[in-house]
């Protein structure tokens, strides 16, 4: 059984009905909404079909353009004054059951006046409404859509543009999730090739001072640093050091003692 009926008035605003019908049903699927010339197969009977579907959907869209309430009958009066007038028909059982009826307010027209309208359809008047222009098609379509959305579970459940909506959101923060991924591992690999050459491993934080490819004397500990001296001339002894870089260096020479041929 269909979800939502699209009710409309020959003679006025039929395309705009059309528009309704057909972008409702690609979102929720055909079956689910109701339009007299889509929806009754052939041989069926008109005025069943048309009574049963309103008396099983959930929501009545009544589609309403400047010429609504002004479309002549055969008879010449006008067509809502009509008691067999179907537009006023469903309308009516939609009232009388409770169901949910939205007014779609095509281009124009303007708010319902209740005085203009039959008794019998007068709480129509306090129904709260929505706008369907051309030139904002798209998004009134939209917010039609997503009001019909919230309001019925059941077209929340098969939503095609949530559900689009969803993947297109899922696959952003896939592709997001790539991107950071990339970048992480961009810049390891550039520490990687900027830490080499260093003095010991690094581990954890590189909350000190790296040394990278040092060129001359490093000192890693904590005290004065000590070069040895540059020495000139005959050195030909043993060079001695003691000590470490947190205090003096202390240095010793020993000259080789030669062997004397005349024992002196």
């Amino acid at each position: 059984m269909p979800n939502v009926f699209v009710n409309y008035r020959t003679g006025d605003e039929e395309s705009a009905a059309t528009m309704i019908a057909r972008e409702l049903a690609r979102r929720f699927g055909g079956e689910r909404i109701f339009f007299a010339s889509n929806s009754i197969e052939a041989g069926h009977r008109f005025p069943v079909e048309l009574i049963r579907a309103v008396e099983g959907c959930e929501a009545l869209l009544a589609v309403i353009g400047p010429r609504w309430a002004e479309v002549r009958g055969a008879d010449g009066r006008p067509a809502l004054e009509a008691e067999q007038d179907w537009t006023r028909r469903e309308i009516q059982i939609a009232l009388e059951r409770g169901i949910l009826v939205i007014p779609v307010l095509v281009g124009k027209a303007t708010r319902i006046d209740r005085a203009a309208l039959p008794e019998d359809l007068r709480e129509l008047a306090d129904c709260q409404y929505r706008r369907f222009d051309h030139r904002n098609a798209e998004s009134d379509m939209t917010a039609l859509g997503d009001a019909l959305a919230r309001l019925l579970p059941e077209l929340d459940k098969v939503d095609h543009d949530a559900r689009a909506a969803r993947e297109r959101a899922e696959k952003k923060s896939r592709k997001k999730s790539a991107q950071e991924a990339e970048r992480t591992r961009m810049r390891t690999r550039d520490v990687e090739q900027r830490v080499r050459g260093g003095i010991g491993n690094l581990n954890g934080d590189l909350s000190g001072t790296f040394v990278n490819e040092p060129q001359g004397p490093v000192n890693t500990g904590h005290g004065n640093q000590y070069n040895a001296p540059h020495f000139e001339g005959d050195n030909t002894g043993v060079q001695f050091t003691a000590g470490d870089n947190s205090g003096t260096v202390h240095q010793r020479f020993e000259r080789e003692r030669r062997n004397s041929d005349d024992g002196r």
